[in-house]
């Protein structure tokens, strides 16, 4: 017989659960029928019944962990419309389109739409047959639209990205601080719902006094993504390693971020020349050509996007499986974010960070021209310096992350880091590290890396002949080196804390406190060396057919493939095998409507396969 998938239904709806709330039943019944699951998860069922209860509520969920749901099955079953406040319009239309395609009735409304289609949305709420309206914060200041709202009825308002109320956030937006005066202005007051991912505890607090919510229920659900695979690497070849990874992992899709757009340019035509799918998004370009990269990726015409962080916040790609940091962001709120656009769909994914010393300074610069403000910049350069410990722990680095949102782990192993797992040889670099740093002091530590890498290698131009530098006796001690190599172990020991760096627009060398140990033999310098990883194996015949029949799909519907149905429903195809309607429904994420609409096409393919295998086995 085969073994279902624990945890499916045997069939839509579902039967009540003995105690079971009434409220929370019809819950359940919304979340199978439409989304096609047969429970929540325990942090989603506490958030759920929060707002069914008429509680005001903050819940702080990890990306991927189902934020959405917890106000989206409430606003199926109140009364009246729900109002969602969502910072960017690629948000809102994404989460609009997949909320449509399960049955959902929603609509949102933005500055791009045309005067027709904006008449056509407002005609469709007027007459009832929209329950979730997305908007912005700034259409909330128009008298118009919260007269229109608020003949509409509104039971609940939920506030996306709630983080950017705040200014002690990592990407306050001033809008944020309009949603109070619309809520006050509505005669009958509604529920409010505050989301995010990314809150520290006094953001939290910030969230609870700007929203003025009523004794709030607060739901912290962890920071854990134990799906993702964390590692920083430092000192990398970063565009080497970028072509070497894509190469291993041909079919993922992912996004490559960089901290300025020239990075992104760059990056981009180097990954083109070398054949690959890609494509580059940043606020230097025009609206269309953000769109169509947007779309682009979205559809999987586009494997890997290079990118600045303007990238990422609106799209609800399911199927992001790596995430690469071509430099260190600027804090850890913004990292863990981007990071946490990988593994969306609960299946693997990677987030890399690649290191180098210039990234601080790049970061230093970025913080300077973007305030005046001085006890914005303070606080920025402190968050700054926690990214940077970040990059140079030797902890597990998950417990690094965790532990900064004001979390606890139960182990300092998580087992699925780069710190934890040691996927790296080590060899001992000790005697280079004297070399080197002996040349900086013999060069009285007032010079930076290019005039270091020429000392070491020996180099008889002009520069160095002028300032006698050619009669060090580190002159040429490293001739047997590369200059790359070379420069590239002076960013490692740099990472390392064995050499300092100064700050300013020509940043030098000098000898740190650990300097000491290592010159006089005291302390040996290890380097961490990435083992060469072998290509991941192909999946199986089964889930290629299933993402070829999504794609074929996808292509004759217009829209993105993972609105079909996710990488991690089709795994579990795999798993369940359906013959019918009801084993295709207790699939997870196959629902009523998508069943309809999708579920005869990939029974008949699971059936073909089914044929193959049997005509193989004698």
């Amino acid at each position: 017989m085969k073994q279902r998938h624990k945890n499916k239904l045997q069939g839509a709806p579902p039967a009540p659960m003995k105690g079971e709330p009434p409220a929370m039943y019809r819950a359940r019944e919304a979340l199978s029928i439409y989304f096609g699951y047969s429970s929540f998860r325990p942090a989603q069922e506490k958030v759920v019944m929060s707002l069914l209860e008429g509680h005001d509520t903050v819940a702080i969920m990890p990306t991927g962990a189902g934020k959405s749901i917890c106000f989206q099955i409430p606003a199926l079953l109140l009364p009246g419309i729900t109002v969602v406040v969502s910072p960017l319009i690629s948000l809102m239309k994404d989460q609009v389109g997949a909320l449509t395609a399960s049955g959902v009735p929603a609509a949102f409304l933005s500055s791009t739409q045309t005067q027709e289609e904006s008449r056509a949305v407002l005609s469709t709420i007027a007459k009832g047959g929209v329950k979730l309206v997305y908007t912005s914060p700034e259409r909330l200041e128009s008298d118009w639209f919260k007269s229109f709202l608020k003949e509409r009825g509104i039971s609940l308002i939920a506030v996306d990205e709630a983080h950017c109320l705040s200014q002690w956030g990592h990407d306050f937006r001033p809008s944020y601080r309009n949603i109070i005066s619309f809520i006050s202005s509505l005669e009958d007051r509604p529920i409010i719902g505050a989301f995010t991912a990314t809150a520290t505890p006094d953001v939290k607090d910030d969230i609870i006094s700007l929203l003025a919510l009523s004794s709030p229920n607060v739901f912290v659900t962890g920071f854990d993504r134990p799906n993702l695979f964390f590692d920083v690497l430092r000192g990398e070849d970063k565009k080497a390693f970028i072509i070497s990874y894509l190469r291993h992992h041909p079919k993922d899709p992912g996004i490559i971020y960089c901290a300025t757009r020239k990075d992104v340019n760059t990056i981009c035509t180097m990954l083109k020349k070398k054949r690959f799918r890609a494509g580059r998004y940043h606020a230097g370009l025009t609206p269309e050509e953000r769109r169509k990269t947007q779309d682009d990726f979205l559809f999987d015409r586009l494997q890997v996007i290079a990118a600045t962080n303007a990238f990422g916040m609106g799209i609800d790609k399911s199927n992001v499986r790596f995430v690469i940091h071509y430099n260190m962001p600027k804090n850890i709120e913004s990292y863990y974010q981007e990071a946490g656009r990988a593994g969306r769909d609960g299946e693997p994914g990677e987030c890399i960070l690649l290191y180098s010393g210039a990234d601080v300074m790049t970061q230093k610069y970025l913080i300077d021209v973007s305030t005046d403000d001085p006890d914005r910049k303070a606080l920025e350069m402190r968050r700054l310096n926690q990214m940077d410990a970040y990059c140079h722990t030797t902890e597990c680095l998950r417990a690094f992350i965790i532990r900064y949102f004001g979390g606890s782990v139960e182990s300092d192993n998580c087992g699925n880091c780069g710190n934890c797992k040691g996927e790296f040889d080590e060899i001992d670099i000790t005697i280079d590290t004297q070399k080197i740093l002996s040349c900086i002091y013999r060069m009285h530590q007032r010079f930076g890396i290019g005039i270091t890498v020429d000392v070491l290698k020996g180099s008889f131009n002009e520069r160095i002949m002028s300032l006698g530098f050619n009669k060090l006796s580190t002159f040429g001690i490293m001739k047997e080196s590369s200059a790359k190599d070379i420069r590239q172990m002076i960013q490692r020991l740099v990472a390392l804390g064995f050499i300092g760096m100064t700050n300013g627009r020509y940043p030098t060398l000098y000898l740190t406190a650990s300097s000491a140990d290592v010159l006089k033999g005291n302390r040996h310098v290890m380097q961490h060396v990435p083992k060469e990883k072998e290509p991941k194996k192909k999946n199986s015949f089964l889930f290629e057919a299933l993402r070829n029949l999504r794609t074929r799909i996808a292509q004759r519907d217009d829209v993105p493939p993972y609105i079909i149905f996710s990488d991690a429903t089709l795994r579990d195809m795999c798993a369940v095998l359906p013959e019918n309607k009801e084993e295709m429904l207790t699939v997870s994420g196959v629902g009523e409507r998508k069943y309809e609409l999708y579920g005869r096409d990939f029974i008949a393919c699971i059936d073909e396969y089914r044929g193959r295998e049997v005509r193989k086995d004698p």
